[in-house]
This record gives structure tokens, C-alpha cells and sequence, in this order.
């Protein structure tokens, strides 16, 4: 049995984290993404927290507010890493450091343990994607790949 102190956290760090994916869900509707979050978010392993999608375009966002280092489950990240094998969508892990902002991660980006994943805030500054980085790709892909767009 859990003790009240060990369940007051996890509740805690269950809002926290909701709190977290309604912030970035909004921060994408407002550049004209369409947005979808997982109805099992924070509970199960089957699914990125987060879906985003704009000129036929997407991203999957497991998501994690915390100011430490990350240390993620091999499962969680294994099932990541076939979502993103399974649909084309670039996958990252979208960790929000407390007056830091946000940092996105690439699955491949990660470290690896016997027992786990990792990144560190050392790791996620000298990587230094941020949300600008992904609000431009989007429209620059769909330049790209459209010939209407091209020749405009």
C-alpha cells in the first residue's frame, strides 16, 4: 500500500503534467495546428501524450514536466519508437523545464541504460530544440513537397 505522502506526489505530478500538455497543446493551436491529446495520457504506455498535425505534417509528443534530468522506461520508449515506426511521425519527447521552457528530444537522441532511457539538462541545452524550431518545419516541408507551392 502506498503511503498518503508518495500518493499526495503522484497526484501532483499528474497535474503538473496535464497542466504541462494542455500548455503546449495550446501553444500549437495558436501557429494553426490541429491538436489531439491521448485519452489515456499519463495512464498508459499505448500512445505519445500529444498528436499535432498542419499541412499534412505531424508530430508525437510524449511529454514531461520536470526540472531533473529524465529517466524513462525502456517499454514506454520502445513503444515510441514503433508509434514512430508505424505511422512516419517524427516522435520526440517534449520535456518542460520550469523557467527554462520547452526542449524536444528525438527518440534516437536519447541515452540508454540497462534499465532505461535518458537525457539529461545538459544533454537537452546542447541539442537546444526548442518549440520555435518545430513551428517552422511544418510550413517549409509542405513548400517543399507541394509543386503548386513551388512554382507560386
Amino acid at each position: 500500500m502506498q503511503s498518503p505522502n508518495n500518493t499526495g506526489e503522484q497526484v501532483h505530478r499528474y497535474v503538473k503534467g496535464a497542466r504541462s500538455e494542455r500548455e503546449l497543446i495550446d501553444k500549437f493551436h495558436k501557429h494553426g495546428y490541429s491538436v489531439m491529446r491521448s485519452a489515456g495520457s499519463g495512464v498508459n504506455s499505448l500512445s505519445p501524450d500529444i498528436i499535432v498535425f498542419k499541412n499534412r505534417k505531424g508530430y508525437a509528443f510524449e511529454c514531461k514536466a520536470w526540472d531533473r534530468s529524465l529517466s524513462l522506461e525502456v517499454e514506454k520508449v520502445e513503444v515510441l519508437k514503433q508509434w514512430e515506426a508505424n505511422t512516419s511521425m517524427d516522435t520526440y519527447i517534449a520535456w518542460r523545464m520550469n523557467g527554462r521552457g520547452w526542449f524536444f528530444i528525438r527518440l534516437s537522441e536519447l541515452g540508454r541504460s540497462e534499465k532505461n532511457y535518458t537525457v539529461t539538462v545538459k544533454s537537452a541545452f546542447a541539442i537546444n530544440r526548442r518549440l520555435e524550431n518545430l513551428l517552422e518545419e511544418p510550413e517549409q516541408v509542405s513548400r517543399d513537397r507541394d509543386p503548386v507551392s513551388a512554382t507560386a
